[in-house]
């Protein structure tokens, strides 16, 4: 009987720390051992010529969801997490969103459900919060924290989800009681409903002027906001999906002050400019995003922020919607900008294309790209060691990349059910290759080998920036010195 179900050998494999040639024994879906030069067990991958990576994980997308303005996206839990294996990503964290006057516990358990029938490997859940009535901050989301739900998003723009100041305060305060993290989606929605609004009524109805309506600006003065909400609380925050210059520079200043503030982005503000939006007809609708992606400069101060720490998460924002009457274009060539679903697919793409242009260009570290793919994640959301890591004990979560592989991005070659790619043509370098969840080989040769079900829900603990702000607040804050 051998002392392991599975080794890898022969493989060069990276963390967020460090580089090394060893090989991995897996037992019992744990890494048993990592050492040189095992013994083949019965299941055995020679890795030779291939990198050794954490499963990625991507804590930002939007599965089996309605949006604010009643589409739903075009993928379940069976399509989105196959997707994000063929891509090498082997968490994912959606979100459970509670639309006004939803019962949150209702709201849980019909998530829990739907990913449970139909995820093919592990998740966990945040939870986005757009009533915070009495009954929820005092019962359903302490209780939600307790048992594992240990971040939720909060909006500062859409009418049907945004909170005002002084909700997202006592949202804050909640987070800070009971250990959880709080994300938010920083644009200033009077800003845009303002614009929005004048570019009507000049007849300005194309795509291309969702970009124009929600201007830089909109999204700088409501992280600037968002910084001080948490400054006066002495919480932590994560700004989600920044797009560009503008509030890289309030964020990185906040930082530098010394506040707790985390920062994520996405391939569409590395990869897309404005100008994707200029097409004829609706075609620009498949690129519409919010934010939306700005021009090159603000491209380069996303690539120099996650290189610099200054965004600490690279996800995908998965969001996809068919190009048709369901979703991107309710009215068909009729569309106008404010009637788009927003979002693009990217759940497989993500990593590849960070890959690609980022790790093999040389313009990147491939332990920078680990940590923004994989372990910070992990860390950020109370999930580490467990995931994010090839140590002993950890989950056997790996993704074997091959650097040589070139693959054109084509639509029909994904595997979500957005049925288009923003990325359409691209040639991307590397790719993962074999892809393991748990110790079970998920994905070779081209063929998903789990089923429906197989993920399983994970338990999130305290979030990383949460114990730090424990450890090194600021006693001095009005709140602390009055509130508690």
């Amino acid at each position: 009987m051998n002392e392991f179900d599975l080794t890898i050998r022969n493989g060069r494999i990276s963390d967020a720390n460090t580089t090394y040639y060893a090989d991995i024994g897996i037992k019992d879906g744990k890494i048993a051992i990592i050492a040189d030069r095992l013994s083949a067990a019965d299941s055995d991958i020679d890795a030779t010529g291939l990198w050794v990576l954490p499963g990625g994980i991507d804590s930002h997308c939007h599965v089996d969801e309605r949006s604010p303005m009643g589409m739903r996206v075009a993928d379940d839990f069976l399509s989105a997490t196959t997707a994000a294996l063929f891509g090498g990503t082997t968490t994912i964290i959606p979100f459970a969103v509670q639309h006004r006057k939803d019962h949150l516990p209702t709201v849980i358990a019909d998530y829990k459900a739907l990913a449970a029938q139909r995820a093919v490997i592990d998740y966990a859940l945040h939870l986005i919060v757009t009533d915070p009535n009495p009954d929820t901050l005092s019962s359903h989301l302490p209780a939600a924290i307790r048992s594992g739900i240990t971040s939720f998003k909060v909006f500062m723009t859409y009418e049907v989800l945004k909170l005002t100041d002084e909700q997202i305060l006592d949202i804050l305060e909640l987070a800070d009681a009971e250990g959880a993290l709080v994300m938010i989606h920083a644009e200033n929605d009077d800003m845009i409903r303002w614009l929005t609004r004048k570019l009507l009524s000049f007849g300005h109805t194309s795509p291309k002027f969702h970009g124009v309506s929600h201007d830089p600006i909109a999204e700088a003065e409501a992280t600037n906001r968002a910084v001080s909400l948490a400054a006066l609380m002495d919480v932590p925050i994560l700004i989600v999906h920044v797009s560009g210059i503008e509030p890289l520079r309030i964020i990185h200043g906040a930082q530098a002050l010394g506040l707790n503030i985390l920062a994520e982005s996405c391939p569409q503000y590395l990869f897309l400019t404005a100008e994707d939006l200029d097409l004829p007809g609706v075609e620009g609708a498949k690129y519409c995003c919010s934010p939306p992606p700005r021009d090159p400069i603000s491209q380069k101060a996303v690539w120099d922020s996650l290189l610099d720490g200054t965004l600490q998460l690279y996800s995908s924002d998965h969001a996809p919607y068919k190009f048709d009457e369901t979703g991107k274009i309710p009215r068909g060539e009729q569309t106008i900008f404010t009637e788009m679903a927003n979002g693009l697919p990217g759940i497989e793409l993500r990593m590849a294309l960070l890959f690609s242009e980022g790790v093999l260009t040389g313009r990147m570290p491939i332990e920078r790209f680990v940590a923004l793919c994989s372990t910070n994640h992990a860390r950020t959301y109370g999930l580490f060691p467990r995931k994010g890591a090839i140590a002993v004990g950890s989950d056997a979560d790996l993704a074997l990349w091959d650097p040589t592989v070139k693959r054109v991005v084509r639509a029909e070659l994904l595997h979500d059910k957005a049925g288009y790619t923003p990325y359409e043509g691209r040639t991307v370098t590397g790719w993962p290759t074999t892809v393991i969840s748990r110790g079970r080989v998920a994905v070779q040769d081209n063929r998903l080998l789990l089923q429906p079900g197989d993920g399983e829900l994970l338990a999130c603990g305290t979030p990383e920036p949460v114990v730090r702000q424990r450890l090194n607040g600021n006693p001095n804050s009005v709140r602390r010195k009055f509130f508690t």
